[in-house]
């Protein structure tokens, strides 16, 4: 199946004059021809009707996490705004979309597998624009919660205090100074932190910080052979004199709170902003999809607003 030509007419939407759209700032951000790359695959059928370039489809997936947008919402908006348009490759006068053109299209990642490569590939160019010097890595997870309980892959997790979820985990590595997510593991709810941590956190991470849920050898181990130093939160320390012990377990906390607090930025961007409040579809193949897609998002999002304050 050929991919569609798009964008052949006008491309004129609105006037010349007026402030371009933040979506053409992350347009020019990073050079999207290694995304279109992998996605060469999507539809790699030589026969039928020729198919939405898949680079279009990507496009339009990261403008449903800006907007929060079901896959219905999308194709309305599609249809309707002209800077989603111009940001997918649509001309004035083109068919845009159908919701179920998404459906397949989520389909075919999850066939490939493409969703963890597609944030590499964008993220690499983005830490290169926005990273200077490595100092450091966060490293949490946050739980979201299944579409349903019928979600056979999900699982149920009941923390301490708070309400039992079904769902999944995402496990976050990040950069501690621009907060740009650097590595993701996605896995059932109930699977331990400390467990899967050392799937998140990426080569070379200097000090990582984490909280109390990350000590152990396992993950410990796991920092150090990828030549970092683990910064993990404590619940007790030795000394001869309880106040001075309890000065000095106060000040190693606070300190890894510090840095290591900066992630839940990250989680409430996603959750509160990016409707990951919940997976809007089931299975962990499509978890993983949702999950990255949001990342990448953020990333984009984030790396313009890092040049914006550099400039």
């Amino acid at each position: 199946m050929a991919h569609r030509l798009i964008g052949q007419d006008c491309l004129v939407f609105s006037r010349s004059d007026r402030k371009p759209s933040s979506l053409y700032e992350i347009e020019k951000l990073i050079d999207w021809r290694p995304v279109a790359a992998l996605l060469a695959q999507v539809y790699p059928a030589p026969k039928g009707e020729a198919a939405l370039p898949p680079l279009a489809m990507f496009r339009a997936m990261l403008l449903a996490v800006w907007h929060d947008l079901s896959d219905v919402r999308l194709a309305e908006a599609l249809d309707d705004r002209a800077s989603f348009r111009r940001f997918c490759g649509f001309s004035a006068q083109e068919t845009t979309p159908e919701r179920t053109a998404f459906v397949q299209f989520r389909r075919e990642l999850a066939a490939h597998s493409l969703d963890q490569a597609l944030f590499e590939a964008v993220t690499a160019q983005l830490k290169a624009r926005a990273i200077r010097i490595k100092t450091g890595t966060i490293v949490d997870a946050t739980i979201i919660a299944a579409q349903t309980e019928r979600d056979d892959e999900a699982r149920w997790v009941k923390h301490k205090g708070r309400k039992a979820v079904h769902g999944y985990k995402a496990h976050v590595g990040a950069d501690a100074t621009t907060a740009l997510v650097e590595r993701i593991s996605i896995t059932p709810a109930n699977i331990n932190d400390g467990r899967a941590g050392p799937d998140a956190v990426p080569d070379d991470p200097g000090e990582v910080f984490a909280d109390s849920a990350y000590r152990g050898d396992h993950f410990r181990d796991a920092v150090r052979s990828k030549g970092g130093t683990l910064r993990v939160a404590a619940t007790a320390m030795w000394g001869r004199d309880e106040r001075e012990t309890l000065a000095r377990l106060k000040a190693w906390n606070d300190a890894v709170h510090r840095t290591r607090g900066r992630i839940e930025k990250i989680f409430g961007t996603w959750k509160r902003s990016y409707g990951l409040r919940r997976m809007r579809w089931q299975g962990l193949a499509k978890a993983a999809i949702q999950i990255h897609v949001t990342a990448i998002a953020y990333n984009l999002r984030r790396t313009l607003t890092i040049l914006a304050f550099a400039a």
